[in-house]
């Protein structure tokens, strides 16, 4: 039943990736070299009636790129980083993203690594001409250091383990079913919807910076092919968005909850805040340093396993690749705040790769 539902979830990402790629409102015209002079009237990329407009819209690093395409003019390099440094703006990107932990089980003090590539698609929806709605897919393949079978196996009656009996369980410890942090299980995890509402334009500060603000729902589905891959449950929650965005310095978080209303009736209930708190100060107009850690609260522990709280830096740079600009970021965190008897994680890293391109390509998207 797991791996029916993976393969639907599956399919209808992949359905929706066929219907960007075919939606008959793509623009015509591509993006360019960003770093280019602008070409002349004679190479026929833009004629002699949009030269001057196309200057203008390159030395304004705050143009709207839907007019810039439509104005048969290229957005610059520049003018896409700052658009994917906006979580509402009007551009489609494609999370790639890989997380390494190490993670540590405090009873027996083992250590053992964890990963997660994320795939995350994050496209906008213009709904009037004063709010959008800016919609996240997440899809999760986690690699566990655990084994489903040895799990099963108890559960089943055919593994009897109790405390002394196993070395890694001291006597004065609570009962474990199974060695933790033995064996490994990859596959598909836990699928995620988040949908923000959020005005067309920023609120503008009086010292030129924005104020980004959304609010919305989330919604967890229970799509992991093994049980330790994700948590059995169906779950929904409210979500918002604050970001402050300076000339060089931005700032904000997204904070998510969720609450299970379906599911595995055995499974744990679900009760988390995932905030994800942003900080990065830019170097150049592609180039920034800063992280965005993840900060968890599971309320279903009480206080002294309840937190989890990780600071890092990092650095990240938009490069063009082609017709495409991508951004390309490196994270290292550690963990500050961890459980005190639920296996968490010491330190980890984080790698992503991130395609993007303007909503204006996409007609429906409109």
């Amino acid at each position: 039943m797991r791996n029916k539902r993976s393969g639907v979830a599956l399919a209808w990402v992949l359905g929706l990736l066929i219907l960007m790629q075919q939606s008959p409102g793509l623009v015509a015209q591509e993006m360019g070299p960003p770093d280019a002079n602008p070409v002349d009237a004679e190479d026929g990329d833009q004629d002699s009636s949009n030269y001057e407009q196309c200057q203008k819209y390159r030395a304004d690093p705050d143009a709207d790129l839907g007019d810039v395409l439509r104005a048969g003019c290229e957005p610059t390099l520049a003018q896409m980083s700052a658009l994917m440094d906006n979580p509402l703006g009007n551009v489609a990107m494609m999370f790639n993203q890989v997380d390494a932990y190490k993670m540590e089980e405090p009873i027996s003090g083992h250590t053992e690594n964890q990963f997660n590539y994320m795939m995350l698609f994050q496209f906008p929806k213009k709904l009037n001409d004063n709010w959008n709605l800016i919609n996240r897919v997440v899809l999760n393949v986690p690699s566990m250091p655990l084994d489903q079978g040895k799990i099963d196996d108890f559960l089943d009656g055919d593994v009897s383990l109790g405390p002394g009996e196993n070395p890694a369980i001291p006597p004065d410890q609570p009962f474990l079913p199974v060695q933790l942090f033995d064996g490994r299980e990859t596959g598909f995890g836990d699928t995620y919807y988040v949908a923000l509402f959020a005005p067309s334009e920023p609120i503008t500060l009086s010292n030129g910076a924005k104020l980004l603000l959304g609010g919305g729902f989330d919604i967890g589905m229970d799509t992991a092919s093994e049980n330790v891959l994700g948590t059995g449950k169906w779950s929904a929650g409210p979500s918002a968005l604050a970001v402050y965005m300076g000339e060089k310095f931005k700032a904000g978080a997204l904070v998510q909850h969720y609450w299970d209303f379906a599911g595995d009736d055995d499974r744990d209930d679900v009760n988390m805040t995932n905030i994800q708190y942003l900080y990065y100060w830019s170097l150049d107009d592609v180039t920034s340093i800063g992280a965005g850690p993840n900060f968890l609260i599971n309320w279903e522990q009480d206080k002294d396993n309840r937190y989890t709280l990780p600071v890092g830096i990092g650095i990240n740079r938009t490069f063009q690749f082609g017709k495409i600009p991508v951004r390309m970021g490196f994270e290292y965190f550690k963990t500050v705040v961890s459980p005190d008897a639920v296996p968490a994680s010491d330190w980890s890293v984080r790698f992503y790769i991130i395609p993007a391109a303007p909503s204006a390509l996409f007609g429906w998207m409109q």
